[in-house]
């Protein structure tokens, strides 16, 4: 009796998870544009930082202008903190903030205060979260100063990730999030109630 032989069988090469590589490509150019201005970040350094080639960062986002649009946008981010209820808003937001944090080691609305806020990347920051955040929560809420309110929650929020983020405060990170939520979140939604 023969036995029957089967062809070796070729692994496929892995192939990348396109949206990763981009998140990987987004926070490396994020990290650089905190620490550097815009004219100063080479394609280079944000592919070196992303571990991926300089000609991924062209596939993807075309040139570096608009891979820096994206990353100066707010858009997505603040689809995500202001997806909820209004009545519910300020435990989203609080829980969205730390979850950012804790999951993902960054909280996406702390770029505008990493960055650099001179010239026209700067100009186009402040605008953004204007425009994408604060100006967008201010048109869900009732009452009056509601732009005021709306600028006083996103700064308690910013608050909240300095503190989580960059100040590292101990006892704000060796608490649970559900904890944070529960004290926090009153302070947040008292600003968003006329």
């Amino acid at each position: 009796m023969s036995a029957v032989s089967t062809p070796p069988v070729t692994p496929t090469p892995a192939r990348r998870d396109a949206e990763a590589t981009k998140a990987a490509i987004l926070k490396a150019a994020r990290h650089l544009l905190a620490r550097h201005a815009h004219a100063d970040i080479t394609l280079k350094a944000v592919a070196d930082r992303a571990g991926v080639s300089p000609p991924l960062i062209l596939k993807y986002f075309g040139n570096k202008d608009t891979l820096f649009a994206r990353v100066m946008s707010f858009e997505s981010d603040a689809a995500a903190l202001l997806a909820a209820p209004v009545e519910e808003l300020g435990a989203h937001m609080v829980r969205h903030v730390l979850l950012s944090q804790t999951e993902q080691g960054a909280d996406p609305l702390l770029r505008i205060v990493f960055a650099p806020l001179h010239g026209e990347q700067g100009d186009i920051l402040r605008a953004n979260v204007r425009t994408q955040v604060t100006d967008l929560l201010a048109a869900r809420l009732c009452g009056p100063d509601a732009g005021l309110r709306a600028e006083l929650a996103v700064a308690a929020l910013l608050g909240l990730g300095v503190m989580y983020g960059i100040a590292r405060g101990t006892e704000v990170r060796a608490s649970i999030v559900d904890a944070l939520v529960e004290r926090y979140a009153p302070a947040v939604q008292a600003h968003l109630t006329p």
